[in-house]
């Protein structure tokens, strides 16, 4: 269900519908509260609507919930920017990238919140660009571009979507902007004001835009015009750098040897090479994962458990990708699954590929994780299975059963078939107790699942036969108890109760019910789905038809065993009447 709010939280989000998002998003957060993905999820909804506080609320508690994850330090400085805190969101990117060193957004998030805090002493109070900038705060801004002609195709163009995103995050961003005719058309759309066209939808050019301008403003103009950034000085690669980029080169060769013969099913090769990359470079946990394949593969589930411990541990120093450790953690509990001997055994397997969807949900490691779970359901059952003890607790229901305490009765029964789930006698019991309560559609369904376990066995057809009767469904007791006969055909129970259906079927077709028990009968079957369909088959409603109208034509029909079979149905419904 979290799965669920969540997709539906990432497809909003995307679609620019961040209210939506969010609300989709905290939907997720009540069904798994300690899901540190859904808060930053939200957190960066709520940075979308200008929200920075909450924003900064959702970021805090992922850091608390997952605080080795560098993407929640992103979420962080993007609230703090928000809200105008650039020395804290520098802070808060930092500590992400001492996470993840190569993460361009936090790369990109810290140059942005350093220009930031450079800026921040020379400003003396709010501007005119702040101002507008909050038109660019409503969460109404993405529906309204979305909706006219001339701005829709813009949300197509990634740079502009990146530029409105800054805008949102600081607003007294929107002066670096304006020198964008999207930007200045969003803004005009926003303030539901039309501006004059411009020669070919060409900007004004630089020299009259200055020449309208004061001085002042123009010094304020030329201090925002970003220096040119000096090339970069050609940095030299020291030997220890080049023979780390070999080691990787050769070690990613090996690996691409092991994969060709682990495909070849040369098992002891593939090894070797993938222990000779493992060698070669200790910063690529796939080597790792790759050799535990192969001894799972080989059936060597505690050199395969090994590896995949040593994958997840080196991957936590590395920061790895969680779809790498999900990967080790899977592939541990399919081996401890492989060894498993007892139901408590599967304990440790269900957990370890419970910790993989927690890392990355994958269907794969959830179908592993349902057929843990199922094994150890159906191993609980036959280490649990001990008829001896099955049938001293059948012995204490029959005792309490000739003390009509049918509830204790009912409870050791059950007892009894958790210890051996074969034995009809004991459903058949059941049912008996369960007619006595007066519950009916249980005491049918044990009744059936003694004929089920055996079809010979005739008190289950008894049970079942009386328990229908005793539904007033006459026709299916009926063809119960004869059903019974067939295996049993002097059984005293069957032929009573073929006497006793028979009687209540012919008070029916005599018309000796009473117009309630007419009514009572005919609702109970007009809910039958047999009676429904006899009713509304083409070639029965003819035959009813001819019944009333043409009774030589129904004659003809009555030869037919089917047409009369049903006829009789109808008949013990008391849907029809025979005279």
């Amino acid at each position: 269900m979290a799965d669920e709010a969540k997709a539906k939280g990432n497809a909003a989000f995307a679609a620019g519908r961040f209210e939506e998002a969010a609300q989709h998003f905290g939907d997720a957060i009540a069904l798994a509260p300690d899901n540190h993905v859904l808060y930053s999820n939200r957190s960066a909804a709520y940075a979308s609507l200008g929200r920075y506080s909450e924003a900064l609320a959702d970021a805090e508690r992922t850091i608390a919930l997952r605080p080795d994850w560098a993407k929640g330090y992103s979420r962080l400085g993007a609230a703090h920017l928000g809200l105008g805190d650039a020395p804290r969101a520098v802070e808060a990117y930092e500590k992400g990238l001492a996470l993840e060193p190569s993460n361009e957004a936090l790369k990109s998030g810290l140059a942005q919140a350093r220009q930031q805090a450079a800026s921040t002493p020379r400003r003396t109070g709010g501007s005119a660009a702040d101002a507008f900038g909050k038109v660019f705060q409503g969460p109404e801004l993405w529906s309204k571009i979305a909706a006219d002609p001339t701005t829709r195709g813009y949300l197509n163009q990634p740079d502009f979507v990146q530029m409105l995103r800054e805008v949102q995050r600081n607003p007294s961003s929107l002066n670096t902007y304006l020198s964008d005719q999207r930007i200045v058309q969003v803004l005009t759309l926003m303030l539901n004001i039309k501006l004059p066209h411009q020669n070919n939808g060409a900007s004004e050019p630089a020299a009259a835009q200055s020449a309208t301008q004061t001085p002042k403003q123009q010094s304020e103009a030329k201090a925002r015009e970003p220096e040119p950034e000096p090339e970069p000085e050609p940095m030299e690669v020291t030997d220890e750098e080049k023979e780390r980029k070999e080691r990787k080169a050769a070690a990613q060769k090996e690996k691409e040897a092991g994969n060709a013969v682990y495909k070849k099913k040369d098992f002891d090769t593939a090894i070797q090479h993938y222990t000779k990359a493992m060698e070669l470079d200790d910063e690529d946990i796939s080597y790792i994962t790759n050799r535990a394949a192969v001894y799972l593969e080989m059936g060597k589930y505690d050199e395969c458990i090994k590896d995949c411990d040593k994958a997840v541990e080196r991957g936590r120093e590395l920061h790895t990708d969680f779809k790498m450790i999900s990967k080790a953690l899977t592939r541990k509990g399919t081996a401890l699954a492989k060894l498993a001997k007892s139901s408590k055994d599967y304990d440790v397997a269900i957990e370890n590929f419970q910790k993989a969807l927690t890392e990355h949900r994958n269907p794969d490691t959830l179908k592993k994780l349902n057929d843990a779970e199922r094994a150890k359901k159906e191993l609980e059952q036959q280490e649990y299975y001990d008829p001896k003890i099955a049938d001293e607790e059948r012995e204490k229901g029959n005792e309490f059963f000739k003390q009509q305490k049918y509830p204790e009765a009912v409870k050791h029964y059950t007892e009894a078939l958790r210890r051996n789930p074969k034995d009809p006698r004991v459903y058949s019991n059941r049912a008996a107790c369960y007619t006595k309560l007066g519950a009916l559609p249980e005491g049918l369904k044990d009744a059936e699942k003694c004929i089920e376990l055996d079809p010979t066995f005739s008190k289950g057809y008894t049970r079942k036969g009386a328990i229908q009767f005793f539904m007033k469904e006459y026709d299916k007791a009926l063809e119960t108890y004869q059903a019974g006969l067939k295996h049993d055909p002097k059984n005293q129970e069957l032929l009573d109760g073929v006497r006793r259906c028979a009687e209540q079927i012919n008070k029916a077709s005599r018309g000796e019910l009473s117009e309630e028990e007419l009514k009572e009968r005919q609702s109970k079957a007009m809910q039958d789905p047999e009676i429904q369909n006899i009713l509304t088959d083409p070639i029965m409603r003819q035959v009813l038809t001819d019944l009333q109208e043409n009774p030589q034509a129904a004659q003809a029909h009555l030869k037919n065993p089917g047409v009369m079979q049903k006829i009789q149905k109808l008949v013990s419904a008391g849907i029809v009447q025979m005279k």
